[in-house]
């Protein structure tokens, strides 16, 4: 693995910078350009050559290598299967096997062979994933890219977790069954930056050994219709300082930390229209920057 790492921007930092984002316009946008960021998360359905999203799949990281992007690259589950609440339990949307998975994989990977980080599954402890309190299926997942990563020699995160309730015990179930004492980690900690606290980056520090990677991280600028999140750019800017001085905290020179945080990967680059759910953009859906994106830049 990495041995020195570089600096992303922050005097004390020592982990790297990239964006998590769906829309290859991204990589034609002065603003992104600007940024010299050289990372990038994209997340895939496991099963997207049979779903008719070849075409987008390619549109995206045909842009991206284009970009000179070291891309992660993460699995997710069958498009449009959680809605309202809860996981469909239809048959497409049934979790894969471990072979189906294998097959997926092999085709993505045979297309795309530069691609040099993989998650296993995205969000593995949230209701909207198939591996919700299933941490067995999660490490089968698992299981199988490390198997495919001897030949190739790619990075592959092992549990890719979101800062919710279940986290500390679902990490640890899927510690007690993994291969190999896994060392690459993966997390979401949106609770810990929107309500600026600390304690659920902690607690995945002290669980897991090794580096961790926040795969999806950022102030939110809108979620539902909560009065805590409405919509507000300020506060949005506000949280992304914060997910910042958060991940300068646990760099690589403090004593007696169990692991470290190497790669943030900043959600998203694109705003949504005014009426939706979710909003964490770094910019308005037409480009425009917002006040995130200028503390962002401040760190690239």
């Amino acid at each position: 693995f990495v041995a020195v790492l570089v600096t992303a921007g922050h005097a004390d930092a020592r982990y790297r910078l990239g964006v998590s984002e769906q829309s290859p316009a991204m990589f034609s946008s002065p603003a992104w350009q600007s940024l010299g960021l050289k990372r990038i998360r994209y997340i895939v359905a496991w099963d997207w050559a049979k779903t008719g999203q070849q075409a987008e799949v390619h549109t995206f990281m045909t842009a991206a290598h284009a970009a000179g992007q070291d891309v992660l690259v993460t699995f997710t589950a069958h498009r449009g299967c959680f809605d309202g609440g809860r996981y469909s339990r239809s048959s497409v949307c049934r979790a894969p096997s471990a072979s189906a998975y294998r097959k997926a994989f092999r085709s993505f990977d045979d297309r795309y062979p530069w691609v040099r980080s993989y998650s296993a599954w995205n969000e593995v402890n949230h209701v909207s994933q198939p591996t919700f309190n299933r941490p067995r299926l999660a490490v089968r997942y698992y299981r199988v890219l490390r198997r495919e990563s001897r030949p190739r020699d790619f990075r592959v995160l092992a549990a890719d977790v979101l800062d919710t309730s279940n986290m500390h015990r679902y990490l640890r179930s899927f510690l007690r069954r993994a291969p190999g004492r896994p060392r690459l980690w993966g997390l979401h900690n949106y609770q810990d930056v929107n309500h600026r606290t600390s304690a659920d980056t902690r607690s995945m520090l002290d669980t897991v050994p090794g580096e961790v990677w926040l795969t999806e991280t950022n102030g939110i600028v809108k979620f539902g219709n909560s009065r805590q999140f409405h919509y507000s750019e300020s506060r949005a800017a506000r949280c992304t300082r914060w997910m910042f001085r958060l991940a300068n905290r646990y760099d690589s020179r403090r004593r007696g930390m169990r692991s470290r945080i190497t790669r943030v990967f900043v959600y998203q680059w694109f705003g949504a229209p005014r009426g939706a759910r979710f909003d964490a953009g770094l910019v308005d859906p037409d480009g425009t920057p917002r006040a995130a994106y200028f503390v962002l830049r401040r760190h690239s």
